[in-house]
């Protein structure tokens, strides 16, 4: 079985960041998108870095005749990210109340990444699915954003207990989305991204291009 390297590994948190200074741009003129998020983030969630936004462009044109990119999710402020990364936490001391701070962590962090390293805040991940040609979202498997609780582990992008159409779908997706140079957080089948610490030490880059920002206005 192929190793899982979770966000709160110290290797990825020891990849360095070589800041690029691509900017922040607004994915709505350029994607399907679903606003199932916009109560939290307050319209921060339509922006990726440049680089990010250019790569889906191109997975969006490899996927078959009819389909296209359901964009749920991208750029998440710092401060938002924590807030998820604590309440998540604090359900599992909840439940695990013997469990020690760092399992809390670690098993915190297959659903929310710890605030310091966050795809999300780097503007470097996006959290999507696939539609049809009419908008209609496709079965992948979950309910985007269930946790390992609340799927029986059916999130992860490999899980065996989901329907064979599901399995298809999210490797159309997954077969897409790699091609453009996007890499998968394994435990969230949605989640993509480019550029970030996770992205450099699963593709063996040097650095990554992308460190957490702050969007004006959010």
């Amino acid at each position: 079985m192929t190793e899982i390297i979770l966000m709160s590994d110290a290797r990825v948190a020891a990849v360095p960041v070589q800041e690029t200074g691509d900017p922040l741009v607004d994915v709505r003129d350029s994607l399907l998108i679903d606003d199932r998020k916009h109560e939290d983030s307050h319209g921060a969630e339509h922006h990726l870095r440049r680089g990010v936004l250019e790569r889906l462009l191109t997975a969006q044109s490899l996927l078959p005749d009819g389909l296209r990119l359901l964009f749920v999710e991208g750029y998440r402020p710092p401060a938002l990210q924590r807030l998820y990364f604590e309440r998540y936490a604090d359900e599992l001391r909840a439940a695990h109340p013997d469990w020690p701070a760092d399992r809390i962590r670690t098993a915190a962090s297959r659903y929310v990444s710890p605030p310091e390293i966050a795809p999300h805040s780097a503007g470097a991940a996006v959290d999507l699915t696939l539609a049809d040609a009419g908008g209609r979202e496709l079965d992948l498997g979950t309910a985007m954003n269930a946790s390992p609780e609340q799927s029986d582990g059916a999130c992860y992008t490999g899980a065996g207990n989901i329907s064979g159409e599901a399995r298809a779908n999210r490797a159309v997706l997954g077969e897409a989305l790699g091609s453009a140079g996007l890499v998968n957080y394994p435990t969230e089948w949605w989640h993509w991204s480019y550029g970030d610490r996770y992205w450099a030490l699963m593709t063996g880059a040097p650095a990554a291009l992308y460190g957490p920002r702050e969007l004006a206005g959010c």
